[in-house]
């Protein structure tokens, strides 16, 4: 597998465009795979959306309008260009948004609670690093409702990300959960504002990029909270554990005699029901981690964010959350919950580390060799015969030295190669990893370990 240096020499010909080589879109069929199969596995129906949405529709999430990639034709009239920006359309930058109008366009055809799952690509006009890129593929989960939607969901959505993420091969990934209720709630009983609130929240998203003393003088210098404020605000930040009642009380002692808010007891009563539920039924998946803000207006309840063992350096993996009102038709209202990973972010630290490599480059399990090009139709039997049975099959290309075509298969790691009989003889497959060569016949011959049907992900 390639080092480091060579998967970033790869995507630098355009920046922020990956283009794996074939050992890497085989480990990321192998991720999309996986992740399908254990969505499908909890009942999560898969859908795609179109790449286009209105620009009026897009920016309903807040601050992403810079993020947005529109849409123009080269030979457009001038007049398109003074268009009614309502009217505008742009690619759209992840699932979410796309997947709330779907379900307002469906709903009248939709069995509620309806649970998809999305993986699809997605484009962000942001600036390009490691692990940042401006086209990439996210995997979704998310469960909608009709009116309502049980807490209970905000408990599934998490476990059966990690469940998938665990199966994966990458390091260990923890969820840090938190919910927007605490925080709201615990800012209005230390007496911040209600027009504060959303400024506040963005700005303690941002502690572990630009620090507590950043976070403190961004909150007092633009925000105008007091210095007390922004301390406890910073308090709060810090608070983490697995133990509900605990965080509780840390929350509680970090107003300092203040009184707590409805909101905000409703929040920690949420909060504590998620950790005692996750800890019960998936031990050390989840942690309350109260700094995660999740800066997107849409969010109204948990929030996660995820990271992943030793790599805490690439930021979050995966994240989500719940959302009350992103979804309505007139009175009609679709509460939901859902949680993304960056596959292709997942994907680039792993080919990157080189922690992951793959048995072959190619599908192929058989190369059919050729005794000459007369008797070249006889191979292309063969291999129509073993694809007939699900054997990827190739003709060798041209007809060399048994020996050259041997090499020719060895290099693309290709384990079988066949030699058509002649003359009455019968055919025979080699095993080129071993030498062993046994007779076969094309209608019934298949490998011994059916391992080698496919490539395999194997640890480095």
């Amino acid at each position: 597998m390639r080092t480091m240096a060579q998967v970033r020499q790869a995507l630098s010909s355009l920046s922020g465009f990956p283009e794996w080589l074939p050992a890497g879109h085989i480990v990321e069929q192998h991720f999309v795979d996986i992740l399908r199969r254990t969505f499908e596995l909890h009942g999560f129906s898969g859908i795609q959306t179109r790449a286009v949405e209105p620009l009026s529709e897009l920016t309903k999430k807040g601050e992403t309008s810079k993020e947005v990639y529109l849409l123009s034709r080269l030979q457009a009239d001038p007049a398109e260009s003074e268009a009614d920006p309502r009217k505008q359309l742009g690619l759209h930058f992840d699932l979410t948004v796309p997947f709330a109008r779907y379900v307002v366009d469906n709903a009248g055809l939709l069995t509620f609670p309806f649970k998809r799952y999305q993986i699809q690509k997605v484009w962000r006009g942001e600036r390009p690093q490691e692990g940042r890129f401006r086209e990439f593929i996210q995997a979704d989960i998310d469960i909608v409702g009709d009116g309502a939607l049980p807490l209970h969901h905000d408990v599934e959505v998490p476990l059966i990300m990690h469940e998938a993420l665990s199966a994966l091969p990458v390091p260990e990934v923890t969820i840090h959960v938190s919910n927007r209720k605490v925080a709201q709630g615990f800012y209005q009983s230390i007496g911040i504002d209600t027009d504060q609130l959303i400024e506040v929240l963005r700005v303690v998203d941002k502690l572990d990029k630009i620090g507590p003393e950043k976070v403190a003088a961004e909150l007092t210098q633009n925000v105008g909270v007091s210095a007390q404020q922004a301390a406890q605000a910073l308090r709060l930040a810090t608070i983490t554990g697995t133990d509900g009642q605990d965080v509780s009380d840390q929350v509680l002692r970090a107003l300092a005699g203040a009184e707590p808010t409805e909101l905000l007891n409703e929040g920690l009563a949420e909060l504590t029901a998620l950790l005692e539920a996750t800890g019960r039924r998936r031990p050390g998946a989840v942690i309350a981690d109260l700094k995660i803000a999740r800066g997107l207006d849409y969010y109204t309840g948990t929030v996660y964010e995820s990271f992943m063992a030793g790599h805490e350096d690439l930021g979050s993996v995966c994240s989500g959350g719940r959302y009350d009102s992103l979804a309505s038709s007139g009175k009609r209202t679709f509460p939901g919950v859902g949680i993304s990973v960056g596959l292709s972010r997942l994907l680039s630290r792993v080919l990157g580390a080189g922690s992951v490599r793959v048995s072959r480059t190619v599908p192929t399990a058989v190369l059919v060799a050729v005794t000459d090009e007369d008797h070249r139709a006889v191979s292309d039997t063969v291999a129509d015969s073993l694809r007939a049975r699900g054997i990827a099959a190739d003709v060798a290309p041209t007809a060399v030295k048994f020996g050259r075509q041997i090499r020719f298969a060895d290099k693309r790691g290709i384990p079988f190669v066949w030699f058509p009989g002649g003359g009455g003889a019968a055919d025979s497959v080699k095993d080129i990893r071993s030498g062993e060569q046994t007779d076969a016949d094309a209608s019934t011959w298949t490998p011994a370990d059916e391992a080698d049907l496919a490539p395999r992900i194997l640890p480095s």
